[in-house]
């Protein structure tokens, strides 16, 4: 009886994959495929000469083809055999199941179509491997449109591999809302032990959560499913505890920790890591030493926590013992790698301790490591923060020869400490080198050469780099091109500065508020100020607001060209525009009414300001001393020079060089006096000074500078004295009796009765010392009432001692 008509008579029997004939089948099956060309009429041979129908086996055969084009091929073939039967699934479900292995998507949809128009449903298994293997290429929707058919046929949710794909996958593009839905249905949707959620799940899931900032939430779900078998293992604990750290709260992140031990869980590595650099970031060192001794017993500490504690006992400003460090870690079995001597190399570099830099790089090559560009690198910007370039140059080599390539950052700040140190020839060197190795200059570096360059005057050369980085298209940054504006404004080349500004706006660079601020000060200087203030409508349209430095300029501007209304003018726009103007406009503006000898105006405009909280500086009341002086209003000047010194601030070399020539001719009784009614009038100590050393016989300069020290030390100043007594001994002037009481009595003032033999030397005789005592004691006068000065006393002693001296000889 022939396999047909038995096949009608009786229901098939399908055999089992396990009967040897079965598997000898499936395997000559698949060799036909891969090895011969005619395999269709092999293959029908094969199966003419076997008891086992194609349809019986099928399923097992897609089941173990090893590529999805096989498998297409056999399906076909098999598709179109007599008896191949479509209403069973399985060969159609292990030909989804190969496509999904093999990632062939785009044959699942047209077969997914063609078992709809047969009414054949996918298996359980077919759909869960649908699911997983969409979610693992990152197709999550159509996973999810898998995952729903599966829901919807058979009423459960795929494997629990398959819904953890998706899980996976749901949470890495942060949907979720629609994981933790998944998640509830897997929890709901059971249909035997075996298909609950694991705690794979709920560590996806939790973690999920944590990295949204829903700890809590992710704390609850474990509470949620305990019992029922569920055991929350120190893998879940260990994402709730990175998740408190991220969110910033260490604290609960360490009671979690101790919760953990509590119930009988050894924590690990990933247990303690996350708590102690969120302590690193509070630098609570105390409880960070105690964990570190708990790591340590249970043999848990390696190199990168200690990494992470030494980095941050520098960032803390705590006290680092860089040898001592090392030797500690590796008598804890703990071997320090080259991080952790590249971390403490940069922080002796910020320290200062460049010996200790050095004496660490050679310990790193003692202990077999092999220093990079990150160990060298700290102690070149230290080298050349201290202005030792030839030490750096040297490192430079050094690295070179020891096989550290250094990279664009070491020679950045190589270049930068050059330029700084006003060595821009050799840092124009260093940069051809870079080339040499293959290293192109950045922006940056342009900047830093073209800063330089134009801060020595050097204008051809920063305009031939800008050229040089156009020609080799390293795009200029606005700091640029705002580096070359403000050099060419700054050595007034209006024409070069107008081009270079031009050529910036025309390539589009996005000029900041600096740039614009330059080319205007240019316009200003030439006096240009209808350009000027197109330019400053051109910064507003590139939303670039301009700002104190702006308005100031254009006042200054305006001042200069003598037209006041239109300083005014802008001066009310800042001040109804901005709520009020600062120290500089108000400056600006003071310094066109001293021009236009409008002191009355300049002096309620000084009221104006410091109405509105503004203190002066020094160079609002340099104004007011310079044009007073100007004018011979002597007193004024005096006034203003000793109201700077009563409201600390600093005079300079311009304050002290309009007292001088300003009073260069001073005869006492010659300047009438101030008369102001807003102020009181008192006596001036300056001029008071000043007159009774004239009619001692003082030529009015070393008067008036002796009384420029004797206000410094009264008003505590001293520092300030002592630069201006070498500012005065470099002109060729002796430290006279007067210079000498004055500075002896700023030292007193200030508590340093004791050491003023090491700050001035007293070369003076017993006469001169009579003349320092006369003054000193007129500078008593000056104290506050009740207090007496050791100056004084310093010099009875001194003279007594030249008595005495005198008295040995005679006997």
């Amino acid at each position: 009886m022939s396999k047909m008509l038995l096949s009608r008579i009786k229901p098939p029997q399908v055999p089992s994959p396990w009967s040897p004939n079965v598997r000898k089948l499936i395997r000559d099956t698949i060799h036909i495929l891969q090895t011969q060309r005619q395999w269709q009429t092999s293959l029908q041979t094969q199966f003419d000469q076997s008891d086992v129908l194609v349809s019986d086996v099928a399923h097992l055969v897609l089941d173990r083809v090893p590529d999805a084009h096989l498998g297409l091929n056999f399906f076909h073939w098999a598709s179109q055999t007599p008896h191949f039967r479509f209403s069973n699934g399985l060969a159609y479900s292990s030909l989804l199941k190969l496509l999904a292995r093999s990632r062939a998507f785009s044959e699942i949809e047209p077969l997914m179509r063609n078992m709809r128009t047969e009414e054949i449903k996918p298996t359980l298994d077919a759909l869960s491997f649908l699911v997983r293997a969409h979610a693992d290429s990152g197709l999550v929707d159509k996973a999810l449109e898998f995952y729903s058919m599966v829901v919807e046929i058979y009423g459960r949710v795929p494997s629990v591999i398959a819904c953890n794909s998706l899980l996976y996958a749901l949470a890495k593009q942060r949907r979720v809302d629609v994981a933790r839905k998944v998640y509830d249905e897997m929890l709901e949707r059971v249909g035997g032990e075996s298909d609950h959620a694991d705690k794979s799940s709920t560590s996806i899931m939790v973690r999920a959560l944590c990295k949204e900032g829903g700890v809590d939430e992710g704390r609850k779900l474990i509470e949620g499913r305990r019992g029922g078998g569920f055991v929350p293992d120190v893998v879940l604990y260990n994402t709730l505890v990175d998740g408190y750290c991220k969110k910033g709260d260490v604290g609960s992140a360490y009671s979690l920790l101790e919760e953990l031990k509590l119930k009988g869980l050894s924590p690990t590595l990933a247990s303690y890591g996350p708590i102690i650099d969120g302590f690193c970031k509070e630098g609570n060192f105390k409880t960070i030493d105690r964990l570190l001794m708990e790591m340590k017993e249970r043999g848990l500490i390696n190199v990168q926590i200690y990494n992470n504690v030494i980095d941050a006992r520098y960032k803390h400003g705590r006290t680092v013992e860089a040898v001592v460090t090392v030797m500690e870690m590796v008598e804890n079995d703990c071997d320090p790698d080259i991080k952790t001597y590249n971390i403490l190399i940069a922080g002796s570099c910020r320290l200062g301790r460049l010996k200790e830099a050095n004496q660490l790089i050679q310990l790193a090559r003692k202990w077999g490591l092999m220093p990079d560009k990150f160990s060298y690198t700290p102690l070149l910007h230290a080298y050349c923060k201290q202005g030792e370039h030839s030490r750096a140059l040297d490192l430079l080599a050094e690295m070179t020869g020891k096989g550290a390539t250094p990279d664009l950052a070491c020679y950045t700040a190589l270049i930068h400490g050059l330029v700084v140190a006003q060595d821009v020839d050799m840092a124009l060197t260093i940069r051809d080198k870079m080339r040499n190795v293959g290293l192109v200059p950045d922006a940056q570096i342009y900047n830093v050469l073209i800063n330089g360059l134009c801060k020595e005057g050097r204008l051809s050369e920063a305009k031939l780099l800008l050229a040089e980085m156009l020609d080799q298209d390293i795009p200029p940054n606005a700091f640029v091109y705002t580096t070359l504006v403000d050099g060419l404004v700054r050595n007034g080349s209006f024409e070069d500065t107008r081009k270079i500004f031009n050529l910036a706006v025309e390539k589009g660079i996005a000029l900041d508020a600096a740039a614009y601020n330059a080319m205007i000060k240019s316009f200003c200087k030439v006096g240009m100020m209808k350009d000027a203030l197109l330019c400053v409508n051109k910064m507003r349209e590139e939303h670039n607001f301009p700002d104190d430095f702006t308005y100031s300029t254009i006042i200054d501007g305006y001042v200069k060209q003598h037209d006041m209304d239109s300083a005014l003018k802008v001066f009310g726009h800042v001040v109804k525009t901005r709520s009020k103007a600062n120290v500089v406009t108000y400056t600006a503006l003071i310094n066109g009414y001293c021009k236009k000898r409008d002191f009355r105006g300049a002096i309620k405009t000084f009221k104006e300001m410091q109405a509105h909280g503004l203190e002066p500086n020094v160079v609002t009341y340099s104004i007011f001393i310079g044009s007073f002086c100007k004018e011979g209003k002597l007193e004024e000047a005096a006034f203003f020079f000793e109201l700077m010194l009563t409201n600390k601030c600093l005079p300079d070399k311009v304050t002290f060089y309009y007292l001088v020539n300003g009073f260069a001719d001073y005869t006492p009784g010659a300047t009438p006096k101030r008369t102001d009614e807003s102020e009181e009038n008192r006596k001036s100590m300056f001029l008071d000074f000043l007159e009774t050393m004239i009619s001692d016989g003082w030529v009015p300069c070393t008067a008036t500078y002796n009384s420029i020290l004797i206000c410094l030390g009264r008003f505590g100043m001293v520092r300030t004295a002592l630069q201006l007594r070498d500012q005065m001994i470099n002109l060729g002037m002796f430290l006279d009796s007067v210079s000498f009481a004055s500075l002896l009595h700023g030292l007193c003032m200030e508590g340093r009765s004791q050491e003023w033999k090491n700050i001035i030397s007293c070369d003076l005789k017993e006469q001169e010392l009579q003349v320092a005592l006369k003054y000193s004691l007129k500078m008593d006068k000056y104290l506050p009432e009740g207090k007496t000065s050791e100056a004084t006393q310093i010099l009875q002693s001194l003279v007594e001692g030249y008595k005495s001296s005198d008295q040995e000889v005679e006997d």
